[in-house]
Parts: structure tokens; sequence; C-alpha cells
């Protein structure tokens, strides 16, 4: 898999971090799991490879594996099971969405950085909408979602599970 390379002095992904996991994925693809593709970062360097090339790549492949491993909790547990299982992991993440604003994840430990509290809300109100209302949200957007660092905001790996949890129902709901 080849990819372009950006000119310096723009940014893109190290070639060899990405070549190394491109290579271990293909040697091993059957121990690469979406939660990995998803924790999967790179540095990013003058020259690289284009971002937006690479990320494009990164969510294909997610979502193929995605497909195999429910294929694969539905051939041990059945579709019954398969669906009870991921609409609690739903009921979960809209618990937790629907709680005030500023209240809905735990506070980041004193003295330190986390996601900006008013761009986490508001981020969720969006969630909220999509389970409630239907309203548009795909997982792109879900995997793009950014926020602005805040002294003491959110917990930033309780957020990040929030939202991997969340691309992992709609990939089951896809």
């Amino acid at each position: 898999m080849t990819f372009s390379l950006v000119q310096a002095p723009a940014r893109g992904y190290d070639v060899v971090a990405v070549d190394a996991f491109v290579a271990r994925a293909q040697a091993d693809g059957s121990s690469v799991s979406s939660a990995d593709i998803r924790a999967t970062t790179f540095p990013v360097v003058k020259g690289g490879y284009s971002t937006v090339e690479v990320d494009e790549a990164l969510e294909r492949f997610e979502d193929t594996i995605a497909e195999y491993e429910i294929a694969n909790l539905i051939s041990r547990i059945g579709a019954e099971g398969a669906t009870a299982e991921v609409r609690a992991l739903a009921q979960e993440i809209l618990n937790r969405i629907v709680r005030e604003p500023g209240k809905r994840f735990r506070a980041a430990p004193i003295f330190t950085y986390g996601y900006n509290r008013s761009d986490v809300d508001e981020f969720t109100d969006r969630v909220r909408a999509f389970y409630l209302d239907r309203s548009l949200l795909s997982r792109s957007d879900v995997r793009g979602a950014t926020f602005r660092p805040q002294l003491g905001g959110y917990h930033e790996g309780q957020v990040d599970v929030l939202l991997d949890e969340l691309v992992r129902v709609m990939l089951a709901a896809k």
C-alpha cells in the first residue's frame, strides 16, 4: 500500500512508522483489532505521507476488521446475543451523554489539561441527537472529533473510550 508524499515544509505522517504498521497488519492481520486501529497514531514530520490518505485507509481497514469482529461475535454468541451486547453498550453511552452538561465525564486530575468541557458537551449533544432524533452523525465525525485543551477539563481517557465505543456501536449497526 502506498500513499502520496507531501512536500516539505508541509507535514505528514512519518513514512517509517506508517510502513511498519502496514507491514505488521499485513503480516499478522488477524491479531489487529478495530480498537488497535482506532488507537493507532503516527508521528507528524516535515514531508511524510498524506495524513488524509492514511486516515482514509485506516478507516476502511477498521471497517473491514470490525465487520469480521461482528461476524465472529455473532458466530460465538448468536445474533440475539450480539444484538443484546451492542444495545447494552449503546445504552451505557446514552446514559452518560444525557447527564447534565459539565458533568458528563470525570474531571482531569488537578493542574492537568483535559478536553474542553464545552467542546465535549457540544459534541455529545450531537451524539444525543443522533440517538434520540436520528440526526446525521457519521463514524468519520466521531473519529475526527477534536477538542481544545482546558485546565481541569474532562478526563481525556474517559472521553476517548466513549468515542471508541460509539464507533463500535455504529459499526455494529451498519
